[in-house]
């Protein structure tokens, strides 16, 4: 039998985003990485639920030369120390129109490695991202989508299965909506 997963988008779902002009933006250090307060709970629950826990996140900024990719690796393995992820899956590439790779969200790249990487069946997991990218990403990989409504300037291209406003109300979605 698959595993079932939850794909998370890191910044403004696990993390606070930084924002600026009402669009987010990724901490530049360890220091500004501030896991939000509902999240290990929800990580908890998901856990006990029986599913994986799987980070994709776009790290463009390492691809622009503007962010050391030792700082993501950094920020990823305190991440992973406090809560229960069992992979994470990064997309370094810049984006902008300066690289064609099959990972960078909306692309489901990332999400179709780990669910071969950890024998995931995509149409029993969930896409859980608070940016247009992560609920087109989560449908290309035919998982069902909650958008996490954070109040940016930025408008969805696909509409999302759920709307949330943080991932603790995202899980009580998750496994009140559970296939058995």
């Amino acid at each position: 039998m698959k595993a079932r997963a939850v794909f998370l988008d890191r910044d403004g779902v696990i993390n606070r985003a930084l924002e600026h002009a009402h669009k987010p933006y990724p901490p530049t250090s360890l220091a500004e990485f501030e896991i939000l307060p509902e999240v290990l709970p929800a990580c908890q629950k998901l856990k006990a639920a029986g599913y994986l826990l799987v980070v994709a996140t776009n790290q463009p900024d390492v691809g622009r030369g503007t962010l050391a990719q030792e700082v993501v690796e950094t920020i990823h393995s305190h991440m992973i120390a406090k809560l229960p992820i069992d992979r994470v899956e990064v997309c370094y590439h810049p984006g902008k129109g300066e690289s064609d790779c099959d990972c960078r969200k909306p692309k489901p790249g990332m999400l179709l490695r780990a669910a071969q990487a950890l024998q995931i069946d995509l149409a029993q997991s969930w896409m859980v991202g608070d940016r247009w990218r992560d609920v087109d990403c989560g449908h290309a990989a035919r998982c069902r989508t909650i958008f996490i409504d954070r109040g940016y300037a930025e408008e969805l291209k696909q509409k999302p299965d759920f709307s949330a406003r943080h991932l603790g109300e995202a899980t009580d979605i998750i496994l009140n909506h559970q296939s058995h």
